[in-house]
Formats: C-alpha cells, structure tokens, sequence
C-alpha cells in the first residue's frame, strides 16, 4: 500500500503513505495539513508562477471543515466539481470543503461551499490503476464560469507535444512546503509511449495521459491532486500520481478526463 500511495500528488495521500494507513481509515481533517503562513512562494511551483481565480474563475480547492486545503478541483457546472477519486475516497460529504474565488489561502475571498453529495467511480481501486474521478456536488450554485470538459470527441487534445496548462497550491517542490497561492505552469502532453517509458506496465493508456519535459522541471506535485490539466479550453486531465515531482524523464501523471466523460456527464 505505502509504495503505491506516496506517488499520489494529494495531501491525503502523502499522509497515508508516511503514516502506512488505509485511506478508508483517514478523513481528510485527519490527514491534511495547517497551511503555511509565512506567504513563501518563490519563482518557482516546481516550475510555475503565481495565477488568479479571476483568470482560471473555474479552478477551486477542497479543504477540511477547519479550512486546510488538501486537492484541487474543477468546477464543471454551476454546482459540479470534478476531482481525483484519491482525494474523496473514505470521506462523508459533511467533511469537505470547496473553495472557489480564491488564490491565497490565507484569505477570506471567494466562497465556501458544502458539499452533499460525493461521486467516485465505481470501479476505483487505486489512483495507479485508473478510474481516479470524482464528482462533488456542492450545496449551492457557484457564480464563477465552468469549464468544459473533453469527451470522446476530443482526441487531437491529447496528441503528444500539445501544450497544456496546470494549477493548483500543493507543494513548490518535492516534499517541500505548499504553496499559500494559486500557481499555474504550462506542460506539453507526452506520448504514450513515453509514459509507458517512465512508468511501464503502471500507465494505463486509455486511463492516463501524461505531461511534462523530458528534463523535468515542471510538474504537479503533492497537494495538487485533483486539480486540472486543461488543453484547448477544456479539462482534459486530472491530477492523479508521479514517482517524485518534476524529475528528468519521469512525466505528471493525469485521469484521461474523455475516458470518463459519459460517467461524469451522468453526474450533471
């Protein structure tokens, strides 16, 4: 369990893995870390920059009853968020958070949203073996813009070399300290090949779809899980897992969104 879980890129899995616990075993409260509070961000989010709700309105993150942020998300409907499989499993509704409109964490923007319903594929097992979606549906309709999301109509998007853009607050470097503010880097798709490449028999290709530069240094990283890779101006990836972050040769690991369109459609 623990050599599988410390690839996920979510505070949640992160803990487990440390800890050697089940996720079943671990809410979010328990496992999610205070956020930090000396305002570090640097140049760099393992190759990123600072970004805004007000540019990306659709990219929100899931945080604890107590207010630690721990994934990411993305608003797909007025009321709909999308999010990693890995980053909900466990957890009742009454424990989770969305917070949308705002980029430091430190602040009061934006708005909080309860959650009342959590959707998770039912056929996930482990983020390593696909299915890693979810879909919270929130209490109330959120007033930023939704993003679309790619379906089986899109499969130019996924060609290798497309460039794409990822976001999130999770940590600045591997096993560094999380980021107070939205960052954002921008990742061009690998090929399957690839991937397979990095990750042999663990890539699923009509699962997953990688990102990344052959030399590394620009990646998601822990605490960035279920945020978005979009491409084309719609989501066509969600953070799942990686060996490491931003390691030469070893790309991001991302949900094929267009995979499971139909079942997240179902969930509108």
């Amino acid at each position: 369990m623990a050599a599988t879980l410390h690839r996920l890129r979510s505070w949640l899995g992160a803990a487990l893995a440390a800890a050697t616990l089940s996720m079943a075993c671990v809410s979010v409260a328990e496992a999610a870390p205070t956020p930090t509070t000396d305002g570090e961000v640097g140049a760099q989010i393992v190759g990123g920059s600072r970004a805004s709700t007000s540019t990306y309105p659709w990219v929100v993150y899931l945080a604890t009853s107590s207010g630690s942020q721990y994934c990411g998300g993305t608003l797909v409907a007025p009321n709909k968020v999308v999010t990693a499989a890995h980053c909900t499993v466990g957890d009742s509704a009454s424990a989770v958070r969305v917070v949308a409109g705002r980029d430091d964490k430190n602040s009061t923007a934006g708005t909080v949203a309860r959650v009342t319903k959590i959707w998770i594929h039912p056929s996930y097992t482990d983020a390593t073996q696909g299915y890693d979606v979810s879909v919270l549906t929130l209490d109330r309709n959120l007033s930023q813009t939704p993003l679309k999301f790619a379906t089986s109509a899109d499969s130019a998007l996924y060609a290798a070399g497309t460039s794409s853009t990822i976001l999130g607050w999770g940590d600045t470097s591997s096993g560094g300290s999380d980021s107070r503010y939205l960052l954002k880097a921008t990742v061009p798709l690998t090929s399957n090949s690839t991937c397979a490449g990095a990750y042999g028999s663990r890539f699923i290709a009509t699962a997953m779809v990688c990102a990344g530069y052959p030399q590394g240094g620009t990646d998601t990283c822990q605490g960035d899980s279920g945020g978005p890779l979009v491409a084309g101006g719609k989501l066509i990836g969600i953070t799942s897992w990686g060996d490491g972050c931003a390691d030469a040769g070893i790309p991001g690991v991302y949900t094929r969104v267009a995979t499971y369109a139909a079942q997240i459609q179902a969930q509108l």
